[in-house]
């Protein structure tokens, strides 16, 4: 099948049927995915998924079909229904496709060849969940996953532009369970990569997973205190997530965002920069071009602390008198919305040991429950669970608090360390915010 002939066709189907402009958009995949608890199999499923969607418009009225039928003798239909759709629907005055843009060609390695059988998933599930239940302490197991998936996404206009690149992942992951009773406790590992050499150790998966749950035996709830909260690696991103957030065109352009006035202004301290890239290779969300068919590039959405751009699509720009950022994302049966692609903060000069030497009194957070973000003021609110810093160095679980400040606040008092690493699209080393309040007993 020739994806891209599939869309030129539907494209010049909805044109016959009335349509000024269009584009089409176009996901194949495959996937593979095992469970493995206490040593039985739980889950093996394979799928195989098909979707073509269809964006038309007449002058600046707007419909969107999909279909899950690859066969073009429907297309007529299809297009046909999107443009009746589009005779009734109000007029958006910021509706409208891009100007042809040519995007140069990068190699950014997304497609692995690699493609493992049941029994090799099986067998990574099986080390992993093994080298957690060998942990001295641990009790149980919600289970041990692995899979592997490939993704074809195309995308044409009527403007000209015609993409395809393939995607490929592969996972593994651990929960593994410690105590008894009501005094069970729970955590985790994972890894995620485009190609399996990058996959980390299933056996080292399974141990961490089982040492983080011993470790977390026999939580305290500690007093209330305005304190120093330090945020592990493996959760720290969902600052950056809360930043990228407040920074979406379409919040901005709706003026929904606490940070809707503060382009070229200071949000976080100074020296510290925050990158989206969407051409790095192997990257978990790398792409040739977003969307709409705009090429990917490399920005430092702040730099030195300095807020550089918004994440923009074509109609979030329009909106704000501006040009795409190239952020737009989007499915088969939906409009395209800013999203980053690859984003992280850029380390720190300490270790995270440094980091945490000077505190008398603090939180180190492993994990973060519920979304108690406010975006309109920046008012932050979650719970969350991990370990108290003492004198300088981590000491008993605690679980049942939560931690609260301001975003604005909390952005410009981030101190990251030299810990950063590539392993979930959005990434930042262990961050320190001080002057946050943890409300517990």
């Amino acid at each position: 099948m020739n994806r891209l002939t599939l869309l030129t066709d539907l494209i010049a189907a909805a044109k016959r049927a009335g349509a000024d402009a269009a584009d089409a958009v176009l996901v194949q995949d495959a996937s593979l995915a095992v469970k493995r608890r206490m040593g039985a199999i739980e889950q093996l499923e394979r799928s195989e998924g098909f979707d073509i969607g269809l964006r038309v418009f007449l002058g600046r009225r707007i419909a969107i079909v999909s279909s899950t039928d690859p066969d073009p003798k429907g297309f007529a239909a299809l297009a046909d229904r999107a443009v009746a759709m589009a005779r009734v629907v109000p007029e958006d005055p910021f509706a409208g496709l891009p100007d042809f843009v040519t995007v140069p060609p990068a190699d950014l390695d997304l497609d692995d060849p690699t493609e493992p059988t049941a029994e090799q998933l099986l067998a990574r599930a099986a080390a992993a969940e093994e080298a957690a239940l060998a942990v001295h302490g641990v009790t149980n197991s919600e289970g041990a996953d692995a899979g592997w998936s490939r993704t074809a996404i195309a995308l044409a206009t009527s403007t000209g532009f015609a993409g395809e690149f393939s995607r490929t992942s592969h996972s593994i992951s651990a929960v593994a369970l410690a105590g008894s009773g009501t005094a069970m406790e729970r955590d985790y590992d994972w890894s995620s990569t485009v190609h399996l050499a990058d996959l980390d150790d299933p056996e080292g998966i399974g141990r961490r997973a089982g040492e983080r749950a011993i470790r977390r035996l026999n939580p305290t709830r500690p007093r209330t205190a305005r304190i120093p909260v330090v945020y592990a690696p493996r959760i720290s991103g969902s600052l950056l997530g809360h930043l990228v957030g407040a920074i979406n065109g379409a919040a901005v352009a709706r003026g929904t965002s606490f940070l809707k006035d503060s382009m070229g202004q200071q949000v976080l301290a100074a020296g510290l920069t925050v990158r989206d890239d969407p051409l790095r290779r192997r990257g978990l969300r790398s792409r040739p071009f977003d969307g709409e068919g705009m090429p990917g590039q490399a920005r430092a959405i702040v730099a030195d602390g300095v807020l550089t751009t918004w994440l923009m699509d074509w109609r979030s720009a329009r909106q704000l008198g501006m040009a795409s950022t190239g952020h737009a994302s989007r499915g088969t049966s939906g409009p395209p919305g800013p999203a980053p692609t690859n984003l992280w903060l850029e380390p720190g000069q300490v270790t995270p040991e440094a980091l945490i030497a000077d505190i008398k009194e603090g939180l180190y957070v492993t994990e973060m429950i519920g979304m108690g973000v406010n975006g309109l003021t920046g008012d932050y609110s979650r719970g969350a669970a991990g370990f108290m810093i003492r004198d300088g160095q981590l000491a008993e679980p605690v679980s049942e608090v939560t931690v609260a400040g301001n975003l604005k606040d909390m952005f410009r008092a981030m101190v990251p360390a030299d810990d950063l690493e590539f392993r979930r699209g959005t990434d930042a080393p262990t961050i320190r915010v001080d002057g946050m309040t943890m409300a517990g007993a």
